[in-house]
């Protein structure tokens, strides 16, 4: 227990010297200038559904995105596949698919995918304009691999790696990041918790291939030539993410968690999250109805812009899960839908399953 001990504070000085260069990293003129922001949208429903707010109350692989810490609380092995429609009426889809695994009575691993699907768009040249020669299909795809870990009966870290790959038809980029986070538990009950989170660091990414270069004639001898562009490179949307969380425990079946947190984004407007979730267990169901609002300035404005609404979200969040216990085990078959408010568009919409075996 002792060597657990300090470990947990070796790990959290370790943070609070990364996170003591980061914070203030950002600046209103880098807004916009970061590549990868999918690595922005939270694909599980169930953590969307609190306005991402759950940096210390994200449980299971569904943590992986807000704090990976949270995946230490995993019971033994756990399944989750989630499904977005992102920006209603546009055609783009998010897949999501992870498993987590608890390997010792401290230590859960876990592996996830995100997959972005944009649908098949025309392929077009100068001379034909119109398309009518096929089509192609953008990818975003990002593979994480989770590693969380208990070192006390209060303290929790983990640590996320990230593989990130984006592609159209011939042009292709990837890039490397990870996530780092922390867990604190107290109070009489546990009912008291903060977390803090790191993301998205990693080096710059850029992109090559076909699609950057262009063939030239020299008018003089008729011969012709290819030159390939070189892209700039660009960086990931790191971002630090702090939160607290308090459990109202009504009654051994009833519970209210309230959830807040701030997000220093690097390369966009920062946010404040709030995040409410009202479970109840009834027999051998439970069901959870959720809430949220993430803000930052010019969220109410009509007009788009530097100086205005930089986000086509809205800021309401809601959500509505329902999981079932069967067998001797009581193991939990959940499903849970989340609706994520838009400005334009006609909203996100995520429908997920899980799978908890216990």
């Amino acid at each position: 227990m002792k060597m657990n001990k300090t470990l947990g504070k070796t790990f959290i000085t370790a943070m609070a010297l990364s996170l003591s260069v980061t914070t203030f990293a950002g600046n209103k003129d880098r807004i916009g200038a970061a590549g990868a922001t999918e690595l922005l949208i939270n694909p599980w429903a169930r953590g969307a559904a609190l306005g991402s707010a759950g940096v210390a109350s994200g449980t299971g692989l569904g943590a992986v995105f807000t704090n990976i810490a949270g995946l230490a609380f995993t019971d033994k092995t756990e399944i989750m596949f989630d499904r977005t429609s992102w920006l209603g009426g546009t055609g783009i889809t998010i897949n999501a698919a992870g498993i987590a695994q608890r390997i010792n009575e401290s230590t859960v691993l876990s592996v996830s995918v995100m997959s972005t699907s944009f649908g098949d768009i025309d392929i077009t040249t100068v001379d034909l304009p119109e398309g009518g020669i096929g089509t192609f299909s953008p990818k975003y795809n990002n593979i994480n691999v989770g590693f969380a870990k208990e070192f006390s009966n209060s303290i929790y870290g983990g640590v996320n790696f990230k593989v990130v790959s984006q592609s159209i038809a011939n042009v292709k980029g990837s890039g490397i990041a990870f996530d780092a986070g922390i867990r604190y538990i107290t109070g009489e009950q546990d009912h008291i918790k903060f977390g803090i989170t790191l993301k998205n660091v990693g080096p710059t990414m850029n992109v090559s291939g076909d699609g950057l270069a262009i063939s030239i004639l020299y008018p003089e001898t008729g011969e012709s030539a290819t030159v390939e562009q070189r892209a700039a490179a660009f960086e990931l949307p790191s971002l630090l993410a702090i939160g607290g969380s308090y459990d109202f425990n009504f009654s051994e079946t009833s519970k209210l968690v309230v959830s807040a947190a701030f997000t220093a984004n690097s390369f966009s407007n920062d946010q404040f999250r709030l995040g409410v979730d009202y479970g109840m267990e009834i027999q051998k169901a439970s069901f959870h109805l959720m809430a949220g609002y993430v803000y930052e300035n010019g969220i109410f404005s009509k007009e788009y812009g530097y100086e205005y609404r930089l986000t086509a979200l809205s800021g309401f969040t809601a959500g509505l899960a329902v999981d079932a216990k069967v067998g001797e085990n009581k193991n939990n078959l959940g499903i849970n839908y989340t609706y994520r408010q838009t400005a334009l568009f006609n909203g996100v919409h995520t429908i997920g399953f899980a799978i908890n075996l216990k």
